[in-house]
């Protein structure tokens, strides 16, 4: 395991980030106390949390699997989705983030949380008055660091220059989706972490399952969060998707490689990403998260057959339909494994649709 400083915080945490949304719902007690200690055992000192994780057990789940240790761990926790019936515990207002971060400091039994992140942005509450109460918060000690989840790059960019201007606590981690088929992080968001000197944690390296395999031969191999949850339905559903997670198998195995494995080891490799967020609902697909850390990606081009190019889509109302390829060149990656030749799962990203295409 290796470790990287957490933006300009001055902390650093290991390159692999144990994300426990599957405490309490997925993996019951015993099998969270397992992936804890099997993560702990490979390096991970960075714990991932969110106080909508299996309504608050997530938490309570980790708080008793840190004792006697906490002081070891950088441990996060995310507020903003509804927590219970009432109408106020949601969003990003004073009342609710002050209630949220007290909830969470009494789950996980800690005196203070690392980084607290607001999960999404709140388009019904002033900016300002979530900045603050995240700066109220900060200034009591209850939390250490701020971040962003999900956001745009201009709701970040706006967040930052209102920090600025108030002489407040500003983000020093942002939290986007990031993997091979959903890469529009690299359009603005990475960017703007990089220029701004923000760590990055990113979530679904694997693709909710599409990039582990399953999917390599059907896009219906299998049972996961793409066919039994709505929502990754509709972000996983199109055919190119399941036919770049096919292609993508194919690479891997071809190098002896679990598919999970590499598509961590991808997102890990980027320049601009502190941690990939891994989870697992049982220490076998934990195991394969963990072994990206063994794949070392180089910088060196690949042959044309193994590059992949972007279809741009334009959209269809308003514009006449066409279909347009081109190589965006800037940005490589290629994977070596233990001496053998340099293979290269090479990405680009497209405004559009982010059609991406693996050409063997």
């Amino acid at each position: 395991m290796d470790y990287r400083f957490l933006g300009r915080t001055g902390v650093r945490v290991s390159s692999l980030c144990f994300g426990t949304m599957s405490f309490g719902g997925d993996a019951y007690a015993d099998t969270s106390a397992t992936l804890y200690r099997a993560s702990r055992v490979a390096g991970i000192n960075f714990f991932d949390c969110a106080i909508v994780y299996s309504a608050g057990r997530s938490e309570e789940i980790l708080g008793s699997l840190i004792k006697g240790e906490r002081d070891d761990l950088v441990i996060t926790s995310k507020c903003y989705y509804p927590v219970g019936s009432d109408i106020n515990v949601r969003g990003g207002s004073r009342c609710h983030i002050a209630n949220a971060a007290e909830d969470s400091l009494r789950r996980l039994g800690t005196d203070r949380l690392d980084v607290l992140f607001i999960h999404h942005w709140d388009e019904n509450t002033p900016l300002e008055e979530t900045l603050r109460a995240l700066e109220d918060l900060v200034r009591s000690g209850k939390v250490l660091y701020i971040g962003a989840s999900n956001f745009a790059a201009w709701q970040v960019a706006k967040a930052v220059g209102v920090t600025a201007r108030m002489g407040w606590t500003g983000f020093d981690v942002l939290q986007p989706m990031y993997n091979l088929v959903k890469h529009q992080a690299e359009t603005e968001i990475l960017p703007l972490a990089t220029s701004e000197k923000l760590g990055v944690i990113s979530h679904s390296p694997v693709g909710g399952g599409l990039l582990s395999g399953k999917y390599a031969t059907s896009r219906k191999g299998g049972t996961g969060r793409i066919t039994d949850d709505g929502v990754y339905s509709v972000r996983y559903g199109e055919e190119w998707v399941f036919e770049t997670a096919r292609k993508f198998s194919d690479l891997a195995i071809a190098e002896n490689l679990h598919p999970v494995s590499l598509a961590v080891a991808w997102v890990r490799s980027h320049p601009a990403i502190t941690a990939a967020i891994i989870g697992a609902r049982n220490v076998e697909q934990l195991k394969s998260s963990l072994a990206a850390v063994d794949i070392d990606m180089t910088p060196e081009c690949a042959p044309a057959s193994q590059t992949c190019r972007a279809r741009r889509r334009r959209p269809t109302t308003g514009w006449r339909k066409a279909e347009t390829h081109e190589r965006i060149g800037s940005y490589s990656r290629a994977v070596t494994v233990s001496g053998s030749a340099a293979i290269s799962p090479r990405t680009h990203f497209c405004m559009a649709e982010r059609c991406v295409r693996i050409v063997q």
